[in-house]
Formats: structure tokens, C-alpha cells, sequence
């Protein structure tokens, strides 16, 4: 039986497969059909020349969720919230994104007003009932929901992470009037404390239970005619998969879906590779998405922001995207300049290369132009150069310049959006470029990572086996996992520990009840992760610190103490014991193991011809002649000296000059840069 990973991108759907059995491993790659992405999932696992009906396990990443959010392309969904907070989801934090623009604009608000309704009521920050729910007011928004058509509503009471009794009711009743739709509550998507968080995050919630229920059952209907009757897992955004009918209740869980498995095949390189610390790289048609990994752990975060001032508070990986992938384009700005997206020509119409008809310039189409990418791309389709050349040859004479130094700059601009999205994310947690290595995914990736790298003074590049489709193939190494939270607030110096160990037992006995409905029960195959949201008394922000398991005494709190003045070192590079540390919330991660891909047989690969001839290749401008091999057949141990061109089925990887490569005992290419 298969084991498959589909990663669903905006210009690409990648897959990656292994067989239980007799340890094959396929690949494919496949144009993401935007109408329906669940034709792309078909079509790909087609190429592959799979037997549908012989699939095990579909482990799916989809952009879907997040399509639909940032586009707003979602029904209409309602909010019910406390009187007097109507507007919070809109007016959020009152942060400004430029602080000397006076005419920023806010992103439209995840639910419109007109679908917020305010009920009078009142639960204290002690959980106490200050003012009773007005029932008769509830009764009264549910029929104006019932006579809407909307399909989804979100429920968020101010103080209801203490006492979730109002919201409880409320559901209830709107049941009553409307027992067909969608019904979640803030208490129970998020119980902590700060309301815009937890409001916001439920709905979003809300509004996109619709959207994905629809698609995967679209998915598993177009799967269905071809005899699926394997498990189909989702990917969760905190970098571990899921039952398709969890991810039907909990779509704010998958906003990160398709970047995570990128994340997990970066961990899978840690445990495998010999890599304690990597900065993880994704370059598709669309987006470059960078994420740190240590010692095998994706870094989390719970204060990810969708667009400004619209933060999900789940935990999630902590992914940072930028607009610069293959199909950006090239565009000159109002003051002459040059400028790479993040205007992307995605799938439809693609580089003009592609001959779809795309008119403007992309970084593919440059490469094209530049002799880094071959014509054929290994045989899959023919790219029109010619093309190519002519719509850069466009572009190049409103700068001035000529084609080769606009491809050229194209690519050095492009390159360099990328560098400051991993410098953003290294300030931001406090690390320093070289402790890590870099790793190059995603197709267009490792045609750009010396250089990114270069930007960043990281020293060391790998480009792992089925770079082009890392995602896919991290989808297939991914664990079940399921995180739950509960608030828990007091100086650590006033902690209740017998409080402490009933909320994380609570807390795990829930999560592996979850793990026992998606068919984890031996204890050996689960794995318990404890946390602690702790800030110093008086903070507005709170660091993860990580919490043996079993039972608390008082003599471990000095040690919790000092893991939370270590965790906040390393994050803001300063900590002090002249103010008290404070518990904000209690976290639980339950993980259910499941196999991971089998390791890449050297064996099986050497002795193949790896030259694939010469080509001319344009850097610093001038026109090199370099060495190409193939990637798929490199041996370990084999020296490379750039500039070369090194061709992979899903990608390409460019070594630089005065750069040199070879491939590791596991089939990665090593690039040290000099």
C-alpha cells in the first residue's frame, strides 16, 4: 500500500510517495488547477501512475483556508459578542502598521458589521455572572440569522475563557432556530485571555468551516470514483496532521498547511542528516516561506498575524512568507526602478516562457534567459526563450538597461527580498545566521539559495533529495498531533500546584482521547509535550517554556523559573531576576507516532553517468561555460567546484563561482560557499 503526500501550492500541486511494502519511492509535480485544487490532488497522484484504490494514507497540504481568507472569497458568517464589543474584531489593538502613514488602510474586517450582533450580558475576569444572558435578545439575532442564509456563526463573550456557560447557551439556541449551520465558540477554539485574539481567531474559524468542509468533501467525493478507501490526514499548521473530519471543525488550524510539511521534512533532516540547526526554505512559483528548525522542533508561535491586526492565536509554526517565488514579476516602479513582485503570474497564465499567455518578465523567465534553467525542464514541457527574451527585452528598455543585466538584476533583486525575509526571522527570534545551515526546498529553490545565503553570510547550503517537492514529502513524515490550552494566570511565586497538575492532566487526558478517535490508543506510539505561556509581571507578551512531564512538586518551580529567564534570553537577548515571573497558560501537545519515510539508498544510484554536457551560463556579466550534472544520480562523496549546474527531476541547483559542493552518505548536496 502507498503512503502519499500532496502538497497543494499556488502554482504547483507536488507529490511524494513511498510504497510499505517494497520501499518505492515516486515523485510528480503537476499545475495547481485554481478552479477546483482537488483536480490538481488527482491528476498528480495520475502521474505518479498510482493506484488510487491502493492508498494507504493521503496526507494533504492545502493553501484553501488561506486563499480564501486573504481573498475574502468565503459565505457570509455571523459574530454574537458581549454588548459594547460589536467592533472589537475591526478596531483591533489601535497598532498602526506605518507609523507616519496618515492614510494606511486596515484590512476589511473578517465578518461584516452588519453580521455582528452584540447581546446584553456579563462574565467577570473570575468567571463570575455579573449580568445574566439575554436570552430573549439571543432568540431575537437567531432568527435574523435564520432568515439570512448565512451558514456560519462564531460566538465570543467577553471573559468566557473563564466561564464558557453564556456561549454554551447561546449555541444552544441558535441550534434551535437553526439547526443546519455551523456553530463554534471562543471559549472552546481558544480559551485564553485578550479578546481581539480569541475573538478574531474564532472568526475565522467560523467563517471558513463552510470553505474547507466543501472542499474536503469535494476531495474525498473525486477520490471516492477512483476507489479511495485509505485514511486522508490533513496537515495542521503546528506542523502535524489530522483526521479529515477534525479539519472539518477546525479550519483555523490549517492556515499554515502547506508550508508546515516543508517544516517537517527540515526536522526529518535534523534527526536523519546530522543538521541540529537549519533554516528551512521554500521557493515555489508564488511565495518564499522561511521557518527555523532546532534539534529536530520547528520554533512555534501563537502570535501569528494573517494580515495586520488579524492574529490567529493557535499555536503554529512560525513561517515567514514574502511574494518572491518563480513566477514573480518584473516591473519597473514610479520612480524608474526595478522591482520583483510580489505580483506573481502563478499558475494561470505562468511565466511567459510556459507559452500560456503570461506577457511580463518572471524570475523563471530570467533564469531561462540566464542558461540556469534547462529549455526542457527535463523533458516535461518545451519553454519558449524566445519569448522570454522578448518580454524582458520590454521591460529592460524602460531602465535603461540591457536584457542580460535585467534578467540578471531580476534575479539579484528577487534573491535579496528573500535574504531580508530570513533576516526578519532570525532577528525576531533572537539567532545568529551562522550557527545554521541553509536548506533549499521548493522548486525554484535551489536555484537561489547560494545566493540568498551569500546575502546572509550562512556559510553551508544543502538541497536534500526530492528538494523540488519537500513539502510532499515532509507531509508523509508528519505525526498526528493535537495541541490544547487552558489559562491559567498567577506569579509563579503564588502558583497552586496541585491547580497546575489538574489542568495538565485534564489537558492530556483530553488530547488523547482526541489521538484515540483518529486511531491512536498504545501508549508506546504517543508522545506528551508539556508547556507553559510565562512573561515577567507587568509584560504584555509571553515565551513557551517547555515543562517535564509528571507530576509537579514545589522544589521543580525554581527550575521553571530559571528555563523561563533562558527561553526569554534567547528570544530578546536580555532577561533579569528583579521581576517576578508569571504564568499566563498551560499547554498540552499529544503526538501519535506514525512511519516515516525510508532513508535514501545510496547504494542504488551510484555508478550512473552524472555528466549531462555543458552549458553556457550568464554571471557577473559573463557568459561561463559550466559542467552539468545529473542530480538524481550523484554518489556520495562526489566533488563539485562551481560555477556548475546541477538538474534534478523537480529542481535545479546553481553553484555559484568560487563555491563547491558534494553529496552527503543520505543524498544530500552540500554547498559550501567561500
Amino acid at each position: 500500500m502507498w503512503r502519499v503526500g500532496v502538497d497543494v501550492g499556488g502554482t504547483f500541486t507536488d507529490l511524494f510517495a513511498w510504497n510499505a511494502k517494497t520501499g518505492q519511492q515516486v515523485t510528480a509535480k503537476v499545475l495547481t488547477t485554481k478552479q477546483d485544487r482537488s483536480i490538481a490532488v488527482v491528476e498528480a497522484i495520475h502521474q505518479a501512475d498510482i493506484d488510487i484504490g491502493e492508498i494507504s494514507h493521503l496526507m494533504h497540504g492545502t493553501t484553501t483556508a488561506t486563499n480564501a481568507l486573504i481573498e475574502r472569497s468565503y459565505p457570509d458568517a455571523a459574530f454574537i459578542t458581549t454588548e459594547g464589543f460589536r467592533d472589537t474584531i475591526e478596531i483591533g489593538r489601535q497598532h498602526r502598521q506605518h507609523l507616519y502613514d496618515p492614510y494606511q488602510e486596515k484590512p476589511k474586517p473578517i465578518i461584516k458589521r452588519r453580521f455582528r450582533f452584540a447581546i446584553p450580558e456579563r462574565i467577570n475576569v473570575d468567571g463570575g455572572i455579573d449580568r445574566p444572558l439575554d436570552t430573549d435578545a439571543v432568540r431575537a439575532v437567531a432568527e435574523k440569522i435564520q432568515d439570512s442564509g448565512i451558514q456560519s456563526v462564531g460566538i465570543g463573550y467577553i471573559n468566557s475563557y473563564k466561564n464558557g456557560e453564556h456561549e454554551l447557551e447561546t449555541a444552544r439556541i441558535l441550534k434551535e432556530y437553526c439547526p443546519d449551520i455551523h456553530v463554534v465558540t471562543s471559549h472552546e477554539t481558544r480559551p485564553v485571555f485578550r479578546e481581539h485574539g480569541r475573538f478574531t481567531t474564532t472568526a475565522i474559524r467560523s467563517a471558513l468551516m463552510p470553505v474547507m468542509a466543501k472542499y474536503i468533501d469535494d476531495l474525498e467525493a473525486r477520490l471516492g470514483k477512483y476507489n479511495f478507501s485509505g485514511i486522508l490526514l490533513i496537515l495542521k499548521s503546528s506542523g502535524g496532521v489530522m483526521s479529515s473530519s477534525l479539519a472539518r471543525q477546525h479550519p483555523e488550524d490549517m492556515l499554515e498547511s502547506g508550508p508546515a510539511g516543508g517544516v517537517a521534512y527540515a526536522s526529518y533532516l535534523t534527526e536523519h542528516g546530522g543538521f541540529e540547526k537549519i533554516l528551512h526554505s521554500d521557493v515555489g512559483g508564488t511565495s518564499f516561506d522561511v521557518s527555523i528548525v532546532e534539534h529536530g522542533k520547528g520554533l512555534i508561535t501563537r502570535n501569528h498575524e494573517l494580515e495586520w491586526e488579524v492574529p490567529v492565536i493557535v499555536p503554529m509554526l512560525d513561517i515567514h512568507s514574502v511574494g518572491a517565488g518563480g513566477g514573480s514579476i518584473g516591473w519597473v516602479d514610479s520612480g524608474g526602478s526595478l522591482r520583483v513582485g510580489p505580483q506573481s503570474a502563478g499558475s494561470e497564465p505562468g511565466p511567459v516562457c510556459y507559452g500560456r499567455g503570461g506577457t511580463e518578465p518572471t524570475i523563471t523567465d530570467a533564469n531561462l534567459i540566464l542558461g540556469r534553467l534547462e529549455h526542457t525542464l527535463g523533458g516535461k514541457m518545451n519553454l519558449d526563450i524566445a519569448a522570454a527574451e522578448k518580454a524582458m527585452e520590454r521591460l529592460s528598455k524602460q531602465i535603461g538597461l540591457s536584457m542580460l543585466e535585467t534578467a540578471e538584476g531580476m534575479i539579484r533583486i528577487g534573491c535579496e527580498y528573500m535574504a531580508q525575509a530570513v533576516k526578519k526571522m532570525l532577528v525576531s527570534r533572537g539567532r545568529d545566521p551562522r550557527d545554521f545551515v541553509f536548506a533549499s526546498f521548493g522548486g525554484a529553490g535551489a536555484l537561489h539559495a547560494a545566493f540568498v545565503a551569500q546575502s546572509m553570510n550562512i556559510p553551508r547550503v544543502i538541497v536534500p533529495p526530492f528538494a523540488g517537492v519537500a513539502s510532499a514529502f515532509g507531509a508523509t513524515a508528519m505525526n498526528l498531533r493535537q495541541d490544547l490550552e487552558a489559562f491559567y494566570y498567577t506569579p509563579v511565586a503564588e502558583a497552586d500546584i496541585k491547580k497546575i497538575n489538574s489542568i495538565f492532566d485534564e489537558l492530556e487526558q483530553r488530547a488523547v482521547a482526541v489521538l484515540a478517535e483518529q486511531g491512536v490508543t498504545s501508549k508506546a506510539d504517543i508522545e506528551i509535550q508539556r508547556s507553559a505561556q510565562m512573561r515577567y509581571v507587568g509584560q504584555s507578551y509571553e515565551v513557551d517554556v517547555e515543562v517535564e512531564s509528571g507530576k509537579i512538586s514545589s522544589s521543580e518551580l525554581p527550575k521553571i523559573e530559571q528555563a523561563f529567564h533562558e527561553a526569554h534570553e534567547r528570544e530578546f537577548g536580555v532577561s533579569s531576576d528583579d521581576f517576578a515571573p508569571a504564568f499566563v497558560s498551560l499547554g498540552v501537545t499529544a503526538v501519535g507516532k506514525m512511519t516515516s519515510p525510508p532513508l535514501l539508498d545510496m547504494e542504488k544510484v551510484e555508478g550512473a553517468e552524472i555528466n549531462k554536457g555543458e552549458r553556457e551560463v550568464y554571471f557577473d556579466g559573463e557568459w561561463i561555460n559550466c559542467p552539468v550534472y545529473d542530480g538524481d544520480v550523484l554518489g556520495a562523496d562526489k566533488p563539485l567546484s562551481g560555477p556548475c549546474i546541477i538538474e534534478y527531476d523537480h529542481a535545479c541547483a546553481v553553484l555559484p563561482p568560487d563555491s563547491e559542493g558534494v553529496v552527503n552518505e543520505r543524498g544530500s548536496l552540500v554547498i559550501t560557499l567561500n
